[in-house]
């Protein structure tokens, strides 16, 4: 397992700044389990108010219901954290905002809260673009609560740059 620093982080929303801002693109972010971090990432650069347009800290069941349209059937059958949630935080997201692009984050940080099928480490994080769909992976990422939100940050701004370029 990598550490990831502040540094990195900062280095992966100056991608994200750039490529949006060429694109005249803008982004939205629908977290839980990281609980706006990603948000506070981008924000934390000057300027960012270019291409960022909002984020939502959807951390509850209710929460992702109300902000964002998630289907309280789907919420029921599959768990919060689950593919068909991830995804419609993400298409939520983009309905409920003037973005282009967003990402959604959904998981399990710990230390308590897993289960066999869905053990401590699990996340799920959705890209959506309004014109192209929506493209979802889970991750099962290692370590304390800090070392799993960590990496789910980094991942969620990765694949910020690889679905805005493609």
């Amino acid at each position: 397992m990598q550490t990831i620093s502040d540094a990195s982080l900062q280095q992966l929303v100056g991608q994200v700044a750039t490529l949006l801002s060429e694109q005249q693109s803008r982004l939205v972010t629908a977290e839980s389990c990281t609980g706006g971090w990603v948000a506070k990432c981008c924000t934390d650069l000057a300027g960012s108010s270019a291409w960022f347009e909002r984020g939502f800290v959807t951390y509850s069941n209710e929460a992702k219901f109300e902000q964002l349209g998630v289907s309280q059937a789907t919420l029921n059958k599959n768990g919060a954290v689950s593919l068909s949630v991830v995804e419609e935080m993400a298409l939520g997201a983009l309905s409920h905002s003037a973005a282009d692009l967003s990402v959604a984050i959904t998981g399990i940080a710990g230390p308590d809260g897993g289960s066999e099928d869905k053990p401590v480490g699990t996340v799920w994080i959705a890209w959506a673009l309004k014109q192209a769909g929506v493209h979802s992976v889970c991750f099962q990422f290692e370590g304390d609560r800090e070392s799993i939100r960590r990496q789910a940050v980094f991942e969620a701004l990765t694949g910020i740059i690889k679905n805005a370029r493609d």
